[in-house]
C-alpha cells in the first residue's frame, strides 16, 4: 500500500481526531491520571502534532529518539488546535507527493548516534503515523472519560453519543 493512499485514511479520522481535540478542558492540561503519565495537554498536543510530525520524520529519512520522547507542554488549547491545523496541513502536503521510490526509501531510528531500527518509509508511515496516532487518540478519550468529558462517537457510539439515533 501507498503511503499517498494513507491520505483517505487519515481524513477518515480527522472528524473524530478534531472532536476530541475539542473537549479537551482548556482548564485542565496539567492534569494526570498517574504521576508517570503526560498531562491532559502533553498528550492533546501529541495527538494533534503527530500526522504532521511524523510523515516530515519519514520523509527526512532519520530521526533521534530524544525527539520521538519529547513531548511539549502547551499552555493553551488554541496551541493544541493551531498545532492540529498546521500538522494535517503538512501530513497532507508530504504523503500527497508520496511515490512507490519514497515509501521504500528507508527511514531509520537512532539513539547516540547508533541505528536503533531502520524500516522503510512505507512501513513507518503506517506504523507510527496511523498506529501510533490512533494508539494515543484512544488514550486521550481515556482521560477525557476519567475528567468525566463527553465522548464523542469515534468507530461508531459511544456511551455518550449514538451516530445512528
Amino acid at each position: 500500500m501507498s503511503s499517498k493512499n494513507l491520505i483517505d485514511e487519515l481524513e477518515f479520522e480527522v472528524e473524530s481526531t478534531r472532536k476530541l481535540l475539542e473537549r479537551v478542558p482548556a482548564g485542565r492540561l496539567t492534569w494526570k491520571p498517574h504521576e508517570k503519565a503526560m498531562s491532559l495537554g502533553q498528550l492533546a498536543f501529541h495527538v494533534a502534532s503527530i500526522p504532521g510530525n511524523y510523515v516530515m520524520f519519514a520523509n527526512e529519512g532519520k530521526t533521534k529518539v530524544e525527539v520521538l520522547v519529547e513531548h511539549y507542554v502547551p499552555e493553551t488549547k488554541e496551541e493544541i488546535a493551531e498545532r492540529w491545523v498546521e500538522s494535517m496541513a503538512k501530513a497532507r502536503e508530504v504523503l500527497g507527493r508520496a511515490t512507490e521510490e519514497w515509501d521504500a526509501e528507508s527511514w531509520e531510528l537512532i539513539k547516540n548516534g547508533e541505528s536503533v531500527f531502520k524500516i522503510s518509509r512505507g512501513v513507518m508511515c503506517r506504523l507510527l503515523v496511523m498506529n501510533h496516532w490512533i494508539h494515543h487518540r484512544g488514550e486521550l478519550v481515556t482521560y477525557l472519560r476519567a475528567l468525566d468529558v463527553t465522548i464523542p462517537s469515534v468507530y461508531g457510539p459511544s456511551a455518550d453519543e449514538n451516530p445512528f439515533e
